[in-house]
């Protein structure tokens, strides 16, 4: 064990960790994880507080949020006369008849179990904790993230009844897989988890088993697939400076494998990148980028020696397109060099792609996500309610709303485009933030007197909210 800054602890050093002052500060789990299951107990691995609170955000806190989102939602359904408790997990439809995302979460599950119970049977902790902590940040930042409005229409419906069940699974799962690291943490979790015939210990319970029919490896390529074209996509908004709120007509897909996945996949992605439609390239029927190719100098003179120059020259002449093409589908391509053919791979040149105008294009593994940035009036205005429903999302933060609060909202705005984009969007953003009553303030018109007052003048917004 050596400190942060790499040096070996010792007391003349004064960098000492006394494991008391550590657990005061960090809970005895995150020191548990750190030597069970955070890299290989032969190596040499640095220790400190950074490296702790690393493990109790990333890990312990995102566990602990993700429960907490159960559990408030479940409260949340209870107020809506609609009480949600683990002993109604038999009224879920069955996996097989959920959602897309559900089957997905299920089918990560039972991998998880299998390669868990594989890994410790073997005595590796650390692959262990590093597939537990995957399943960890899968669960909470895409599946709940995606799957937050099943959660709102609370377990009356079947979507919303499968999200409940799915989540609650899944988390009960993951709690009886953790307890023999973090003991502490998931036995107090699995008191607020568990169902009424349940051990009262999680450390009282038999460790799950995995169930080979839940496991659909298809599926977890195509969700995979799914979320790298996401990324994709998001990389490209950045590139153009365009706001993740602000829809677009059209995002086109080049990518082996997209023509396969299902709709409620590809519709997955579209909401994510917050596009209207999804194609392919081929649609277009021509490259969205202009092609520059340049020698990679250092690369080509460990290859060619004294014949780097005129392999260079061959690079610099030829079709940058057709080179960036062929380098794409293949990995490699040549140029003819003295009326030879010569090999030339991806670290040979300097691939530089320019979007054309109107689209922002992002690429990687052969692999091509390109957004039609051109914003019309309309879809300016639906990005200007989504603002809006930002805003109003905060200040019911602010003011102290719960989350199955109903509210009236009133608005008053100069900018007509806003008032525009605010009337036209009206049913949407009064369904997303729970408006039973909307609409603008009119001439000489006074709000609510129990409304509050929000502004926001860059936007040039003032509107009220009351609970209802």
């Amino acid at each position: 064990m050596i400190d942060e800054q790499g040096r070996k602890m010792s007391k003349h050093l004064g960098n000492v960790l006394e494991p008391i002052p550590l657990m005061d500060a960090h809970g005895a789990d995150a020191l548990r994880w750190f030597f069970a299951a955070s890299g290989s107990p032969w190596a040499t691995r640095r220790v400190g507080h950074a490296t702790l609170e690393e493990i109790v955000r990333k890990i312990l806190l995102t566990y602990w949020n993700t429960v907490s989102f159960l559990v408030l939602y479940a409260n949340a359904a209870a107020t809506q006369g609609e009480t949600w408790t683990a002993g109604r997990m038999a009224q879920a439809p069955p996996a097989a008849a959920r959602p897309v995302l559900d089957r997905w979460l299920l089918s990560e599950l039972h991998t998880l179990v299998r390669d868990v119970t594989t890994a410790l049977e073997g005595f590796d902790s650390a692959a262990a904790g590093r597939r537990i902590a995957g399943f960890i940040d899968d669960m909470s930042n895409w599946y709940v993230r995606r799957s937050r409005r099943r959660f709102w229409e609370g377990p009356g419906t079947a979507d919303g009844a499968a999200a409940f069940a799915t989540l609650h699974e899944c988390l009960e799962t993951l709690t009886r897989l953790m307890a023999p690291v973090t003991p502490f943490l998931t036995d107090y979790v699995w008191g607020v988890l568990r169902a009424g015939d349940a051990p009262d210990s999680v450390h009282l319970a038999s460790w799950p088993a995995a169930d080979a029919g839940l496991i659909d490896e298809r599926l977890s390529a195509q969700m995979a697939l799914a979320r790298r074209l996401v990324e994709l996509g998001r990389s490209a908004r950045a590139a153009a400076v365009v706001r993740v709120r602000q829809p677009l007509a059209r995002a086109l897909i080049g990518a082996a494998g997209f023509a396969d996945l299902p709709a409620d996949l590809r519709a997955q992605v579209a909401d994510e990148l917050n596009v209207h439609e999804l194609d392919t390239l081929a649609a277009v029927g021509e490259d969205l980028v202009d092609y520059t190719v340049k020698p990679n100098y250092r690369a080509l003179g460990g290859r060619f020696g004294k014949g780097t120059p005129a392999v260079a020259k061959a690079i610099e002449a030829a079709d940058a397109a057709t080179l960036a093409a062929e380098l794409r589908s293949g990995g490699k391509t040549s140029v003819t060099v003295d009326g030879s053919r010569v090999s030339i791979g991806p670290d040979d040149v300097i691939v530089t792609q320019v979007p054309r105008s109107g689209w922002a294009v992002a690429s990687g593994d052969g692999e091509t996500v390109a957004l039609e940035i051109a914003i019309t009036p309309e879809l300016r205005r639906e990005g200007l309610a989504r603002e809006v429903v930002r805003l109003v999302q905060d200040a019911r933060k602010g003011d102290g709303l719960d989350v199955s609060d109903r509210i009236s909202l009133r608005w008053s705005t100069a900018d007509p485009e806003l008032a525009a984009a605010l009337t036209e969007h009206g049913a949407m953003i009064s369904s997303e933030v729970l408006a039973t009553e909307y609409g603008p303030v009119g001439p000489g018109e006074r709000p609510d007197p129990d409304a509050r007052e929000h502004v926001d003048a860059d936007l040039g917004l003032v509107f009220w909210l009351a609970r209802r």
